[in-house]
């Protein structure tokens, strides 16, 4: 049996397909090794089949050392524009397009051409943060790229005649997401190209970029947001954590650490959110790791917290399916999370291991009931027997069900 080699990333794909050729710049972010130069390669082969051909591609990957002349912006200009075909369009793919100097005039320079449709990635978020955003507003589009959702690694267990049965593909997605990781049977082998991605984001988007001096400091808070992720987290606690560890920071440096592993897309931060206010409140916010070998690797004992990673993984699947994801706070009691839509729609989810225990089950759903709006809530559950019970309009899932089905 020939093995697939790539992953089917469709959601991804109608993305790219849908903004073809309109006037704005697609970007695609996401953290190192989560498939974005694969998904360019599959972009480009849709595009030979529905009659673009080779000339019209151009294609250009900056971490590769042959392309590093090309980091100058003036060089990258005058190389594409030699390139270009004056009477056809042009698909132009800057890959990690963050490795060239003022990569974004020569950006606006490419999107002034009517000839040109340009498609950018990069692995962190702080390559279209400030001025550079500002300077593009209007003129791109993002599209926010994870590692695999549960329903791609299944879908390409069966189309490979590898599928066993969900438990243990489950067990096995937890292991990682990263697509590479599929064609990983040896424990040893995964976790070396785990100890790898993190390394080269560690040293690369945020050591090199913050110029850290204290690696041992900025490792030491990451493993204390591995170990704390689903619980409320403060600059406070950090600090307190890494003098127990014997090891001592200002609270200065411990936010710049901090706001350097989101920008790394590391992790993600689910910021508070007043549910009968309808706002952001400032409260301590809740972290999630973007892939759960990633924690594995950090921390060995991780399946002792197994119900936090079974929240790390639904927060990961809201990111996918929803505009903005949030902690929801009522008056006395937190809502695990809010989602909203691109047209400010809300659902709400409270995640749960089991609730065949009637306290546990009274415990859970008390929060939701707290929420007078009509908006679907729903209760998500490792549980199989009464998995899909209703009560009075809280709809109860199993988690597998639910990351299997399309919202």
């Amino acid at each position: 049996m020939i093995m697939q080699k790539y992953v089917a990333r469709d959601e991804y794909l109608d993305f790219l397909k849908r903004h073809q050729d309109k006037k704005v710049i697609k970007v695609v972010s996401g953290v190192r090794r989560s498939g974005k130069s694969t998904l360019f390669l599959l972009f480009r082969e849709y595009l030979r089949k529905n009659g673009v051909s080779n000339d019209q591609i151009i294609t250009l990957n900056f971490e590769d050392m042959a392309n590093e002349p090309l980091r100058d912006p003036h060089r990258l200009y005058d190389y594409l524009q030699n390139k270009l075909l004056p009477d056809k369009m042009n698909y132009i793919f800057l890959d990690e397009i963050q490795h060239v100097h003022d990569f974004e005039k020569v950006v606006d320079s490419l999107f002034i051409k009517d000839n040109v449709d340009l498609y950018l990635t990069g692995s962190n978020a702080y390559f279209l943060s400030g001025e550079i955003a500002t300077l593009l507003t209007g003129r791109y589009v993002q599209l926010n790229m994870l590692p695999l959702s549960f329903k791609e690694f299944v879908e390409w267990h069966k189309q490979n005649d590898l599928f066993t049965d969900r438990a243990d593909m489950f067990n096995k997605y937890l292991q990682s997401s990263f697509p590479y990781t599929l064609f990983t049977s040896d424990d040893l082998e995964r976790m070396e190209y785990l100890r790898g991605i993190y390394s080269t984001i560690v040293l690369t988007d945020i050591v090199t970029r913050l110029k850290v001096r204290d690696v041992p400091v900025l490792e030491r808070v990451i493993r204390t947001l591995f170990s704390d992720i689903g619980s409320p987290i403060s600059i406070k606690k950090i600090a307190n954590t890494l003098q127990s560890h014997h090891y001592s920071a200002d609270n200065k440096t411990i936010n710049r650490y901090l706001n350097g592993i989101l920008e790394s897309l590391l992790m993600y931060e689910a910021k508070p959110y007043d549910i009968h206010g309808r706002e952001i409140v400032q409260s301590n916010s809740k972290y999630y790791v973007v892939d759960p070998g990633l924690r594995q690797l950090l921390l060995p004992d991780y399946q002792e917290d197994y119900g936090h990673i079974i929240e790390n993984i639904v927060y990961l699947e809201l990111k996918r399916r929803y505009l903005n994801v949030y902690v929801g706070q009522t008056s006395k009691l937190e809502v695990d999370f809010v989602a909203l839509n691109n047209r400010n729609e809300t659902r709400y989810f409270q995640v749960a291991l089991t609730t065949l225990d009637e306290n546990v089950l009274a415990r859970e759903l008390r929060p939701l009931k707290e929420i007078r709006d009509s908006y679907p809530k729903y209760l998500l559950t490792m549980d199989t027997f009464n998995k899909d019970a209703n009560y009075d309009g809280i709809q109860k899932k199993n988690i597998l069900d639910w990351l299997l089905e399309k919202d």
